[in-house]
């Protein structure tokens, strides 16, 4: 059962509050960076009045984004990106010891989540954080009176910004949209370092099975992709990647993966992945040709890469084995499913670890003020955060980190900038 209070919060039950502030702290402990944006903010208010709805995974790290902005004066409603990513306790704790406002329950339905998005637009929001453009989406559909108040938006994923550029193409998108994802603080790192590590994380709670000797096959190798293949193999996990994009399957083949297209790969894979942003990567037929015991799951945005529906059409028999972990017999095979085809990393663990979030979101934190700070002056649609805001965080990270690099000598600095030095 949810729980209302004053139709501001809609959370699982407000006496988890307790164990969210301890879970809380101990991520702001991993984020130097982003509580350094926090004690700026809290001095100089940037977003003093400025009402913001966040659509975003309710975990312990973006309790600490929602504060942050709180802390620099905005008024912040958060909503949940996807069904299964909310962390309860979080929720609960940002609701009763934060006066956040919080639409999210893990495990509510997807009408559930679509009337939390309508709630988000009823904020009557000047920004919008997005991870995924279902907020943007649904604003440019059924809320256009709205779209007078945005000053802009910030999209968390490389869905996400594949739905704004297809937004800004269709001549839509009339404010601006931060590419928070394109910033090289954030894709660089969040995307290989903690979709690989999270991902694994997931698997492993909701099967428990070794990964050494498996045959994992990761559908689309880009940077999470990557990610996944290099924390697999580091498992002792057999690599397979499939690909449309002749770049990345030669990337892949070179970082020493093989290559296969999915009507093949789908006949020797263990565990797959994907990670593509597409749907029906894995679809009806290759069902049919996979081996007895295939587990499959998914770590892109949304839950279509795997034909969920196909699948339960052929094996309509299906069965909760553990949490997260449901079991399809098709043809006398078992195919096994985990966190409904939603992110595993989200649904069956906790999502990445605070070390890698600190930079997304203080991607996420700077995007807003630059928004701000610049209300009126940026021209509509999708654009990257300017590359000074990057090379800030990945400073105050390597500070954070005691790590010190070099500065070019001024004769360095003259040889770059000239032509007529050389051999």
């Amino acid at each position: 059962m949810s729980q209302m209070t004053a139709s501001k919060n809609e959370i699982k039950d407000i006496n988890l509050a307790s164990v969210g502030e301890q879970r809380i702290n101990w991520a702001k402990s991993q984020m130097p960076v982003l509580n350094s944006i926090q004690e700026r903010f809290l001095k100089e208010k940037p977003l003093k009045g400025i009402k913001i709805s966040a659509c975003c995974h309710v975990t312990t790290e973006t309790a600490v984004l929602a504060l942050t902005l709180q802390a620099g004066g905005a008024d912040c409603l958060l909503i949940a990106s996807n069904p299964l990513s909310t962390q309860d306790d979080v929720a609960a704790c940002l609701v009763k010891n934060h006066n956040v406002s919080v639409f999210a329950i893990k495990g509510e339905s997807t009408d559930t989540y679509r009337k939390h998005v309508d709630l988000a637009l009823s904020h009557e929001p000047q920004i919008i954080i997005d991870d995924g453009s279902d907020v943007v989406a649904t604003l440019l559909q059924n809320k256009k009176e709205l779209v007078k108040n945005i000053i802009g938006t910030t999209e968390e994923t490389t869905t996400g910004l594949i739905r704004l550029r297809a937004m800004e193409k269709d001549g839509v998108l009339t404010f601006p949209a931060m590419a928070v994802n394109d910033s090289q603080t954030k894709h660089m790192f969040d995307n290989r370092y903690g979709t690989g590590q999270s991902t694994l994380d997931g698997v492993l709670r909701a099967t428990n099975i070794l990964l050494a000797g498996k045959v994992l096959v990761v559908c689309g190798y880009g940077w999470c992709g990557k990610g996944i293949a290099k924390r697999g193999q580091g498992q002792g996990a057999r690599i397979v990647v499939t690909e449309i994009d002749p770049v990345k399957a030669l990337e892949a083949i070179m970082d020493g993966f093989q290559v296969l297209p999915m009507a093949e790969a789908c006949k020797i894979g263990d565990l797959f992945v994907t990670v593509t942003g597409n749907r029906f990567v894995i679809d009806k037929h290759h069902f049919e040709l996979m081996k007895d015991g295939a587990i499959l799951c998914n770590s892109g945005h949304f839950d279509l890469e795997i034909n969920l529906e196909a699948l339960g059409k052929a094996a309509p028999n299906k069965k909760t084995i553990r949490p997260f972990l449901e079991e399809y017999t098709l043809k006398g095979k078992k195919i096994f499913v985990l966190a409904e085809g939603r992110l595993v990393n989200l649904g069956a663990a906790e999502g990445h670890p605070a070390l890698v979030m600190d930079m997304s979101f203080a991607n996420q934190a700077l995007a807003v003020e630059h928004l701000v700070k610049n209300k009126g002056k940026l021209k509509p649609g999708v654009q990257n955060l300017p590359i000074e805001i990057d090379n800030e965080i990945a400073a105050l990270k390597l500070k954070t980190l005691g790590i010190q690099i070099d500065k070019l000598t001024p004769e360095q600095l003259n040889y770059i900038n000239s032509w007529k030095e050389g051999t």
